[in-house]
C-alpha cells in the first residue's frame, strides 16, 4: 500500500526537455540543465522558476492554467536553450571574431538576441501557413475538384490534412543528423523519467530497460491540439475566406491549448483504457520524435533529475557520469570536424582536463533565479 502510494506520488513530479547535449529537468520551481561538455565532463545549471500561478489561484481555473503553463513552458523552454548554447559555447568562434574587429561584447550579444527574436518570429509566422492556412486551402481545392462537401465533413478533412502536414515535418526534420542526437536526449528524457517513475533505482542501466514514450510529452500534447482542432474547425462556418478562417483559428487557439494541456495532465496522473487510447496517437508520434538513447546520454538525463531533487538524491554529484574524451567522438563538437581535426581537438581536450584536475576546483553549479511572478 505504501509502496503504491510512493510510486502515484511520483506521477507529474518531474518532466523535462531536450537540448543539444543535454537534459534539462524541472521538479516544481526547481529547474536543472545537465551538459555533457566536448572532454566528456558534465557541467550542471541549477535555477529557479516561479509560476505566476503560485499566489493568484484565480489562475488555477482549468483551461485558464492551461493557457498559461503553456506560454510559461515556452518562456523556459526559450531559456534553457540560451544556456544550453552558451554551455556549448557555440558562439565562441563569433565572439573572437568581434573582438578582432574592435566590437563589443556587449553589441554580440544584443545581435544574437536580435537573431533568437527574428527566428521565433520566422517560426512562428511558418507554423501559421503551415497548420491554419494551408489545410484550408488545400481541403478548398478539394472541394473545387470533387464538388460541394459537407462543412462537417470538409473539417474533418482539414483536421486529417493538418495532421499529415504534421507528421511529413517532423519525418524530415529527423533526418537531420543533429536533430536525431537531440531526439535521442529526448528519449533519454522520457526513459529515466520512467525509471524514476516505476520505483527503480535511477541508474543507466536501470533506465534503458524503460520505455522511451511517455504519455506527458510535449510530442503528444501538439498531437492532441491537432485533434480537438478538427472539432473546433467544425464549429467555424467560414470557408470562403481562408484567411478569416486562419485568424479565426488562431484566435480560438488559447482554447485549444488550454483543453490539451488539461488532458495531458489528466493522462499524467492516471493510467487506464481511456487515458491509454486517448494517448495513443500521440504515443505513436514519439516513436519520430524519440529515439534508443546510449547510457552516456541516460547518464545526463539522470543527473538533471537526481540535481533537481537535491533532497532525494543529497549525496550525487555530477562527476561521477563524466567519460573520457574518446568515448565522446558522438558530441555535436565533433560533427563537423575532418580526422585530423578530431585528433587535434581530443589532444587538445585531454590536456585541458588534466590541467584542469591539477588547478584548484572551481564549482561547475551556477545559481540564479528566473521568476516569472508579477508580484515579486
Amino acid at each position: 500500500m505504501d509502496k503504491k502510494c510512493d510510486l502515484s506520488c511520483r506521477r507529474n513530479k518531474v518532466g523535462g526537455q531536450a537540448v543539444i547535449e543535454g537534459v534539462m529537468m524541472k521538479k516544481g520551481e526547481e529547474v536543472c540543465l545537465a551538459m555533457r561538455k566536448e572532454d566528456g565532463t558534465v557541467v550542471v545549471d541549477k535555477s529557479q522558476f516561479v509560476s505566476v500561478r503560485k499566489n493568484k489561484k484565480i489562475l488555477n481555473i482549468p483551461i485558464l492554467r492551461g493557457i498559461i503553463g503553456f506560454v510559461e513552458s515556452m518562456i523556459l523552454s526559450f531559456k534553457t536553450i540560451d544556456k544550453s548554447t552558451a554551455v556549448l559555447e557555440i558562439d565562441e568562434e563569433n565572439e573572437k571574431k568581434n573582438k578582432e574587429n574592435g566590437k563589443e561584447k556587449k553589441e554580440s550579444k544584443g545581435l544574437s538576441a536580435l537573431l533568437m527574436v527574428l527566428s521565433v518570429l520566422l517560426g512562428v509566422g511558418l507554423a501559421i501557413v503551415l497548420f491554419m492556412w494551408l489545410p484550408g486551402f488545400l481541403t478548398r481545392m478539394l472541394e473545387k475538384l470533387t464538388g460541394p462537401i459537407d462543412r462537417y465533413l470538409k473539417a474533418a478533412i482539414e483536421g486529417v490534412v493538418k495532421i499529415i502536414i504534421f507528421i511529413a515535418y517532423m519525418l524530415i526534420v529527423s533526418l537531420m543528423k543533429d536533430i536525431k542526437r537531440v531526439f535521442q536526449y529526448h528519449g533519454a528524457e522520457h526513459k529515466s523519467i520512467a525509471c524514476y517513475e516505476s520505483g527503480m533505482e535511477l541508474t543507466p542501466e536501470n533506465a534503458k530497460k524503460c520505455t522511451r514514450f511517455h504519455p506527458r510529452c510535449g510530442t503528444s500534447f501538439m498531437f492532441v491540439m491537432l485533434i480537438i482542432g478538427i472539432f473546433t474547425g467544425m464549429l467555424i462556418p467560414v470557408w470562403d475566406n481562408t484567411l478569416l478562417r486562419a485568424a479565426i483559428k488562431l484566435a480560438i487557439l488559447p482554447l485549444v491549448v488550454g483543453i490539451g494541456y488539461e488532458f495531458i495532465m489528466l493522462a499524467g496522473k492516471h493510467d487506464n483504457f481511456f487515458t491509454r487510447l486517448l494517448s495513443a496517437p500521440g504515443l505513436w508520434m514519439q516513436r519520430i520524435t524519440t529515439k534508443e538513447p546510449d547510457e552516456a546520454q541516460l547518464a545526463i538525463a539522470i543527473c538533471a533529475i537526481k540535481s533537481a531533487m537535491p533532497e532525494e538524491f543529497p549525496d550525487f554529484t555530477a562527476d561521477e557520469y563524466a567519460i573520457d574524451v574518446d568515448e565522446n567522438l558522438k558530441h555535436f563538437g565533433f560533427t563537423a570536424l575532418k580526422k585530423e581535426e578530431v585528433e587535434e581537438k581530443i589532444a587538445k581536450l585531454k590536456a585541458q582536463r588534466e590541467a584542469s584536475k591539477n588547478s584548484v576546483d572551481t564549482p561547475s553549479v551556477s545559481e540564479d533565479a528566473t521568476e516569472v511572478n508579477e508580484d515579486k
